[in-house]
């Protein structure tokens, strides 16, 4: 091989490094991202609203429009993390569904519109303290230890989804009752 020949060699070897350098530097930030999402705008806020329905419990509901806004915070964390994990190609099939199910789930709790907040009712009070206890039950509270990685979150929304899911909870009342 030629001198010219190995030095065109070597710089394209170099240049190889350099560019997949840069396509894993990239993957690993958008990975970043994508985590940073579900973290701050829905794992944090759903921490934040069992904080607020406890808040809520103590002072006999006195501001239940803090509980509605919340719900509609972690709503929006819900949409804007799947949109961007979906445009990005990072959200594998298995978390798309189960974020497009906890969406679903925690869409059927009220909330605030544009410029005017919801009233509650006694059922929908309800609701919200049982919400309360189900985030607690699988790790999103106050005072709980809380991994700010996407695999624990993923857990947790799982666990969620399962306890809010009125198929689930069906089966869980019927096995109560068979048992007793």
């Amino acid at each position: 091989m030629s001198k010219k020949m190995k030095l065109l060699f070597s710089i394209s070897i170099g240049l190889n490094i350099f560019l997949i350098t840069i396509v894993v530097m990239t993957m690993i930030k958008t990975n970043f991202v994508k985590e940073q999402i579900f973290v701050t705008e829905v794992q944090s806020n759903l921490v934040q609203l069992e904080i607020l329905i406890a808040y809520q419990i103590d002072n006999e509901w006195s501001e239940p429009n803090l509980v509605t806004s919340k719900i509609g915070d972690v709503l929006n964390g819900l949409r804007l993390g799947i949109t961007t994990g979906n445009q990005l190609g990072t959200l594998s099939k298995s978390d798309n569904d189960i974020l497009e199910s906890l969406y679903s789930n925690l869409s059927r709790f009220p909330t605030n519109g544009v410029y005017n907040f919801v009233e509650l009712n006694d059922e929908d009070i309800s609701n919200f303290e049982n919400l309360r206890e189900t985030l607690r039950k699988v790790g999103l509270g106050v005072n709980i230890t809380i991994s700010a990685n996407i695999n624990s979150f993923m857990r947790q929304a799982e666990g969620l989804n399962e306890k809010l899911n009125p198929k689930s909870r069906v089966m869980e009342i019927e096995d109560e009752t068979v048992h007793k």
